[in-house]
């Protein structure tokens, strides 16, 4: 037995922090959620307007586009029908919008956050602790803090993602711009290129297949979190595994998450399509 002289808790002091935020902060987290529900809000309206053999027609150009192959077309837009026929269309398109928030937000912060490491020593060893503490820090703690300050709801699921997404997007851009050749940096410098103009037309581009990849981890694993976020009640494919897992229902928890599934590949096909695509003409 650990000797209970020795005992001693800072829940009490995270606790009165957390309420002190609240406190201080409070407008401000107001409109942020209020923004983020609006947000959600129009993106839910525009992805169940579009006609779903629309969706499915989207998908299947776009995929014939970035791979010029006919079962990688094809497959596509037979997995996503099946969503439709097992009845879970608007369900996954409530999970998508989401993923699309929660992306575009780990993309604003983490691609500028990337660039800064891959410029900077020091900001490099200032983040990368941080990010190794987000990244092996288990999934289902960021909804204690989230939920925390924004209640229940697509919110705190949108924080939660945001913070469990970032890092692969932010480490794949620091990656990618350091390993931009020095010799094409020091040719493009001695042409008289401004430190703007290296980054925007040397390194930036160059380290793009690295951002695309990072692009395409931060969205798979945005879509993992989203599932999680079920038990905040974030809705969508996420509260239909929860409840089939509630229910001991397997027929059910079979069919949401072959959507979640289907979902994952469409994104993870298209994504390293847009990869390949852009790797092809460089090389």
């Amino acid at each position: 037995m650990f000797p209970q002289q020795f005992n001693y808790h800072v829940a009490p002091y995270v606790k009165d922090f957390v309420d002190w935020l609240n406190r201080a902060c409070g407008p401000a987290f107001d409109a942020f959620s209020n923004s983020m529900r609006t947000l959600i809000l129009n993106i839910d309206t525009v992805l169940l307007g579009v006609p779903w053999w629309v969706w499915i027609i989207l998908v299947t150009l776009l995929a014939w586009r970035l791979t010029h192959n006919v079962i990688k077309t094809v497959l596509p837009g037979i997995l996503l029908f099946t969503i439709g026929m097992f009845g879970l269309w608007s369900i996954a398109m409530e999970t998508l919008s989401l993923v699309i928030v929660s992306v575009l937000l780990s993309l604003l912060l983490g691609i500028p956050a990337g660039i800064a490491m891959g410029v900077s020593d020091r900001v490099n060893a200032a983040l990368t602790p941080l990010l190794d503490a987000m990244q092996t820090m288990p999934s289902f703690v960021y909804l204690i803090p989230a939920m925390m300050l924004f209640d229940l709801g697509k919110v705190p699921a949108i924080v939660a993602t945001f913070i469990y997404a970032v890092p692969p997007v932010q480490r794949l851009t620091n990656l990618g711009i350091r390993q931009v050749s020095a010799s094409i940096q020091e040719a493009a410098v001695a042409f008289g290129a401004t430190p703007w103009q290296l980054m925007r037309e040397v390194r930036f581009p160059l380290a793009l297949p690295s951002i695309l990849a990072g692009v395409n981890q931060t969205t798979m694993m945005a879509l993992s979190m989203v599932v999680i976020c079920a038990m905040v009640a974030a809705g969508g494919l996420g509260e239909e595994v929860l409840l089939a897992v509630n229910r001991i229902d397997v027929g059910r928890g079979f069919e949401a998450g072959w959507a979640i599934v289907v979902l994952a590949i469409i994104i993870d096909r298209l994504s390293q399509g847009s990869v390949n695509k852009w790797e092809s003409p460089r090389n």
